[in-house]
């Protein structure tokens, strides 16, 4: 498959953040990487392979960046103002650095309009790639949540601000009114958010995001995997190859 590496200096991060591209053609998918990832943890732990039948097609390219949750989620013993407001800076990188880049790429290479992006994670970055696509659906447009953790608690305990309730799906969807601007482009994507139920899985988190979604009419594919299904790489690799023939139809 075709890959590409770049990196350049973000004013709102104020550090230089590096991507990889993964193929060329198809829906762009943004890839968040699990708890304290970096670009490269996509080929390295092998997800690429599992990608490989979609990327080698045309049919998907993937954008690999990096977390800052070493200084945000996981700094657990970081003052949470500060952590939370550091996340948030980081969502500006992606939304305002990383989605005209991908736009301009794909332009670059023949899209003849700006597409939709997936976002996509596995854990903790399902938690990223779920909030990114609920806080920002004229932006994304299809979520591959797995194995995910939905509400902020999990990195600030009980910690709660207005950024903090920003970045936690489980408290603000609920709160969303009806006749909110978003809801109609919710409910016109297409999400699939899948947890197993063995060993280090946290299924309460995925059935209390379930419950918000259907309260709100917000449409999703939300599947439960059986007791053997762990949270670990070769699960998420069995339900990439399951879930994206689907997304990508």
């Amino acid at each position: 498959m075709e890959t590409y590496y770049d990196k350049w200096y973000s004013p709102v991060l104020g550090r230089d953040m590096e991507i990889k591209v993964y193929g060329r053609g198809g829906k762009p998918v943004l890839y968040i990487p699990c708890q304290n990832g970096r670009f490269f943890d996509f080929e390295n732990f092998g997800m690429a392979d599992a990608w490989a039948s979609f990327l080698e097609t045309g049919q998907a390219t993937v954008f690999s960046v990096d977390t800052m949750d070493s200084e945000t989620w996981s700094d657990k013993g970081g003052d949470p103002y500060f952590r939370i407001r550091r996340h948030e800076s980081w969502i500006c990188y992606i939304t305002e650095e990383v989605v005209p880049y991908i736009r301009n790429f794909c332009r670059g290479y023949g899209w003849e309009c700006d597409p939709g992006i997936m976002t996509f994670g596995c854990s903790l970055g399902a938690m990223h790639a779920a909030n990114l696509y609920f806080r920002f659906p004229y932006l994304f447009d299809e979520l591959l949540a797995l194995s995910g953790v939905y509400q902020a608690d999990y990195g600030f305990d009980g910690y709660m601000d207005d950024v903090v309730y920003l970045n936690s799906p489980v408290h603000y969807i609920p709160n969303m009114p009806y006749n909110h601007s978003y809801l109609p482009l919710l409910r016109s994507h297409r999400a699939v958010i899948c947890v197993g139920q063995g060993p280090w899985e946290l299924p309460d988190y995925t059935r209390a995001l379930q419950y918000a979604l259907v309260e709100k009419g917000i449409p999703a594919w939300v599947d439960y995997w059986g007791w053997d299904v762990a949270h670990d790489w070769p699960w998420w690799f069995k339900q990439v190859n399951y879930f994206v023939p689907e997304l990508l139809k």
